[in-house]
C-alpha cells in the first residue's frame, strides 16, 4: 500500500470523527468522479448500480461480477486525489469468509473504505441475512479492514426498509449497533426518507450515520440533515440514472422530432479535455 493510501485512509477515517456533515456523491466511473472532485467534495463513493448500467448490465445481484466491480473501482481509485469508498454489495459471498477476502482485494484497488450489505436474494431466504450471520459477516470484514497498514473504513448496511421488514425501523437501529460493536466505522439504513425517522435513526445509533438522497420522494437538503444529526451523505445510482435520463430523452428527440437541441448543454470538447488533463495533473 502506497503512502497515499494512508494519506487518503486517514482523512477518510476523519471525515467521520470531525464535526458538521459532509457529502459523499456516487460515480461510476473515472470521468464522473473527477467531475465530483473538482467540485470540491472530499470524498466519492462508488455505485455498484451506476458501474452495472455504465458496463450495460442491469443491478440485479450476481451481474455484476466482484472482479468487475474491483476493477472499474481501481480506475476510479487510481483517478483522484480524494478518498473513494467502494459499494461492495453484500460482499460477494456470503460466508464471513468471502465478505473478509472482498475487503482485502478492495483495499488492492486503492480505496479508503467499502460498504457491505446485509441481504442477498441468492443466498435463498428472500429474506435478510439473519442477525447472527450479519454480525460475523461485519465481524469478519472488520478483522480484514483492522489487518491492513493503513486506515479503512468500513460501512454496514442494514437494509431492512428496502426488503419490506415488517417493524423496518427497530430492526434497522438492533442491527447497526450491532455491526457497530463488531466494528463497523459508520452506520447506513437505506430507504429512510422523512426527517422525523431519520432525527429518531440518528439519535438511536451509537455510530456516523451516512443517508442516502437523490431518490425520489427525498427532498431534504444538507443543512436539513445537519440539523438532524446525520454525518454522511450519499447519492447511489441516482446521478448516474440521471445521465441516462439525459440520453434517453436525446435518443428520443433524434428519433421522434429529427432535431439536436440536447445538445446545447454539453460540455465543449476542448473544455473536457483540458479538464481532465487539468485533473490527471498531465
Amino acid at each position: 500500500m502506497s503512502g497515499a493510501q494512508t494519506t487518503k485512509g486517514q482523512a477518510f477515517r476523519d471525515l467521520h470523527s470531525a464535526d458538521g456533515i459532509f457529502v459523499m456523491p456516487n460515480a461510476w466511473n473515472a470521468g464522473s468522479a473527477l467531475m465530483l472532485q473538482a467540485a470540491g467534495f472530499p470524498a466519492v463513493g462508488t455505485s455498484s448500480a451506476g458501474i452495472a448500467f455504465g458496463l450495460g448490465f442491469p443491478d440485479y445481484e450476481g451481474v455484476l461480477t466482484r472482479q468487475a466491480a474491483l476493477e472499474e473501482t481501481a480506475r476510479i481509485a487510481g483517478a483522484l486525489r480524494i478518498p473513494v469508498s467502494m459499494d461492495a454489495e453484500n460482499g460477494y459471498g456470503h460466508t464471513p469468509e468471502e465478505v473478509a477476502e472482498t475487503i482485502r482485494l478492495a483495499a488492492e484497488t486503492g480505496v479508503a473504505g467499502a460498504s457491505i450489505e446485509d441481504y442477498a436474494a441468492a443466498y435463498g431466504t428472500g429474506d435478510l441475512y439473519d442477525r447472527a450471520l450479519s454480525v460475523e459477516r461485519i465481524e469478519a470484514a472488520a478483522t480484514a479492514a483492522a489487518s491492513l497498514p493503513f486506515p479503512f473504513t468500513l460501512t454496514a448496511r442494514a437494509e431492512c426498509y428496502l426488503m419490506g421488514h415488517p417493524n423496518p425501523f427497530e430492526e434497522s437501529v438492533t442491527r447497526v449497533n450491532l455491526y457497530r460493536e463488531a466494528g463497523a466505522d459508520c452506520l447506513y439504513v437505506p430507504g429512510v426518507k422523512d426527517p422525523e425517522t431519520i432525527g429518531r435513526l440518528v439519535k438511536e445509533v451509537d455510530g456516523p450515520v451516512n443517508v442516502v438522497m437523490g431518490l425520489a420522494g427525498s427532498p431534504m437538503s444538507v443543512s436539513q440533515l445537519e440539523d438532524l444529526g446525520v454525518k454522511r451523505v450519499s447519492i447511489g445510482g441516482s446521478l448516474a440514472r440521471a445521465t441516462f435520463g439525459l440520453i434517453r430523452r436525446a435518443a428520443e428527440e433524434m428519433r421522434d422530432r429529427g432535431t439536436f437541441t440536447y445538445s446545447e448543454e454539453q460540455v465543449p470538447n476542448g473544455q473536457l479535455c483540458r479538464f481532465f488533463d487539468e485533473q490527471r495533473g498531465s
